[in-house]
């Protein structure tokens, strides 16, 4: 999977003028009923849908019914675009802290808010988010989040934002092998199932020679679509974090 945009590659101070309101809008010229938040959500939509390299400003201006000199006087371009429409996916990951309770419960909700977020909007792995201007919906969501794991006592405020980055860099571990297979399945015609199976003689034929007898002895199961590995991991990284709040909590030998 390769990345094809960079958040922040654009005019930062109008990126941040446009996400947080401060941003002028048109005084003249613009076709009645055209708005910036319009132009997102067609953006959002078309990169859902056909991946984020079918954006264009061009491309936009003709499915909204405008000129493309219109969309300019919204933006500066597609580079400040991507800056908005980063931030405004984030906004459906607000809900999934509503209903969490204790650190450990949110943690659990933020990442499978996260990897939903990831499956509806696949695009998201292609941008370079090294460097993210960060809009409402994003601090937001942010906020949200320390408010339920400040109760990670022990914790300096480095660790916290650790233990988000750790998490996130998990998820997007999980949900770009899930997309990378379904483009591949997509690319190519040939299903998941199809493409192990025509792999199924030559493997059975290399485990009977004795060379790799750990795996050939491995359950038949092993490799079983049905296994949960997400929630497993999940599940793992937050008995780490759990492990190390308590280590941090406990009493001292006196």
């Amino acid at each position: 999977m390769t990345t094809t945009d960079s958040s922040g590659s654009g005019d930062i101070s109008r990126s941040l003028e446009l996400l947080w309101g401060a941003g002028q809008r048109p005084s003249r010229g613009p076709k009645p009923g055209l708005t910036l938040e319009k132009i997102i959500d067609k953006a959002v939509a078309t990169a859902d849908t056909e991946g984020l390299e079918a954006v264009s400003m061009r491309r936009l201006s003709t499915e909204l019914g405008v000129g493309t000199m219109s969309l300019y006087r919204y933006l500066p371009g597609k580079a400040e675009l991507l800056d908005l429409m980063l931030d405004r996916v984030q906004k459906e990951a607000h809900a999934a802290l509503e209903g969490a309770r204790g650190w450990r419960a949110a943690l659990e909700a933020t990442a499978r808010a996260a990897l939903a977020l990831y499956h509806r909007h696949p695009w998201l792995l292609h941008v370079n988010q090294a460097r993210p201007v960060l809009g409402p919906n994003a601090v937001r969501h942010l906020e949200r989040t320390l408010a339920r794991i400040n109760t990670m006592n022990g914790l300096t405020d480095q660790e916290l934002i650790s233990v988000i980055v750790t998490l996130d860099g998990y998820v997007a571990g999980v949900a770009r092998t899930h997309v990378n297979a379904v483009e591949a399945e997509r690319h190519s015609g040939i299903s998941e199932e199809q493409f192990w199976q025509a792999q199924t003689p030559v493997l059975s034929r290399a485990m009977a020679t004795g060379e790799f007898p750990l795996m050939a002895a491995l359950d038949d199961n092993a490799f079983s679509g049905d296994f949960d590995h997400f929630a497993f991991g999940l599940e793992r990284l937050l008995d780490g974090f759990a492990a190390l709040v308590a280590a941090r909590t406990a009493p001292r030998p006196s």
